[in-house]
């Protein structure tokens, strides 16, 4: 797309009604802040072709920073400064976004790691009206991330979690680096509690339950060696956020109905989920494959484990994080649950019949160590992955005729309709 980069086109497009503003939150970053934002507002005076702000929102910093934001706010055209007198980058989100006037907010992290080129991508489907909020990934196809192994295996884990635990479809809640519709943004700005580090994940699924549409972006990312997120900190503030999410939507104290009615998109009118088979031989072929992975994976997690805690232990560590695992990928694969409105129920249900296997497996290891004390390893996997075939068995069952039973009822005055392909 060819851009239009003369004195003349950007004051024209200063003079246009905002079209993207994008919020920069900051903490004690006196060092990075003033080539960040000088990086930033270059690239979008040359490559961005709409109108555009740059808000600094700085939370609390003790340093030298919130002088720097003014004076930045001085020199550049377009770039405005906001002080917060208290810590919190969703704190520092929220009244950035609630006090603009762009129709598109963004923000990015002030260390830049997303690669810049990816803004116009991912604003564009929000400008066009495609898409309702947009993210950056760095765990998509296409994806060019550089960072350490510990940064990428806590990723991984936590995006897992959220699949696992809020049935979340997006791939990458941590990325600095989204944007949203202002509509959006001030209908469920509201309802996220979080003024921390989970408000992104917050709203996301939030968004999600209510049938918007999130665009990702596969982005190239380099970590920064300076970060100093207090990881350990963060993923406990996260776990907690998950649990309380999970809470509120499953004790419906969210008013996603209400929501989903004023913002979502209308579900595609289809007979039936594409792909994914309806009758029982098809649903059989996909929960054994499932099954299979999950039952290597809980030998694998069990022998990890086994000489570190005990047999016992392992083997509830290791049907836990099975479970959840199994329970998300045959809700989406196998029965084509694809909506979020009964996630969490089919979780805790999926934990109850969950019980029934822990009970199966221990009981029999229990009978196991009563009857040969002196059993070899070999024979506590041997006897332990005969009772999860068992307990897989009583699974599938629970599966097909209680949690993901549907529950639609045909329409007997309905005529039959015959879809003719073109």
């Amino acid at each position: 797309m060819s851009v239009d980069t003369s004195p003349h086109s950007y004051a024209r497009r200063r003079s246009e009604p905002t079209m993207l503003d994008v919020v920069v939150p900051v903490y004690n970053e006196e060092n990075d802040l003033e080539f960040s934002v000088r990086r930033l507002h270059t690239h979008l005076t040359l490559q961005f072709p709409y109108s555009f702000r740059i808000t600094i929102a700085d939370n609390a910093s003790t340093d030298s920073t919130p002088v720097i934001a003014a004076r930045m706010a001085d020199e550049l055209p377009g770039v405005t400064s906001l002080r917060m007198e208290q810590k919190g980058r969703g704190r520092a989100l929220r009244a950035a976004w609630s006090a603009s006037d762009a129709r598109i907010l963004a923000y990015c992290d002030v260390d830049l790691s997303t690669d810049l080129a990816a803004l116009l991508p991912l604003v564009a489907p929000l400008i066009s009206g495609h898409s309702d909020l947009a993210i950056g990934t760095r765990l998509g196809r296409g994806s060019r991330v550089v960072r350490g192994a510990k940064r990428e295996i806590i990723s991984r884990a936590y995006n897992l979690l959220l699949r696992g635990t809020l049935g979340a479809g997006f791939s990458d809640a941590q990325c600095g680096f989204k944007a949203v519709r202002a509509d959006v943004a001030r209908r469920l700005l509201p309802l996220v509690e979080d003024s921390g580090w989970f408000f992104d994940t917050e709203l996301l699924v939030l968004a999600e339950r209510i049938g918007l549409r999130i665009h990702e972006v596969p982005v190239d990312w380099v970590d920064d060696p300076d970060s100093r997120v207090d990881i350990v900190g963060t993923a406990l503030a996260d776990l907690r956020g998950v649990a309380r999410v999970g809470r509120a939507l499953a004790t419906g104290r969210l008013p996603l109905a209400e929501l989903s009615a004023q913002l979502g998109r209308s579900a595609l009118q289809t007979s039936s989920v594409a792909g994914v088979p309806s009758a029982l031989p098809g649903q059989l072929v996909r929960f054994a494959m499932i099954g299979a992975v999950s039952t290597l994976a809980y030998v694998v997690l069990y022998a990890l484990l086994r000489g570190a805690v005990g047999p016992f232990a392992a083997n509830l560590v290791a049907l836990v994080v099975t479970a959840v695992a199994n329970t998300a990928a045959n809700r989406r694969l196998t029965f084509g649950v694809r909506d979020g409105t009964s996630t969490t129920a089919h979780h805790l249900q999926g934990l109850i019949v969950f019980g029934v296997g822990l009970a199966l497996t221990t009981g029999a290891l229990a009978a196991l160590t009563a009857w040969a004390p002196g059993a070899s390893r070999t024979a506590e996997l041997i006897v332990l992955v005969v009772a999860n075939a068992l307990a897989t068995v009583l699974r599938f069952i629970a599966f097909r005729s209680w949690i993901f039973r549907s529950r639609r009822q045909p329409d007997v005055d309905a005529p039959t309709t015959t879809r003719t392909a073109r």
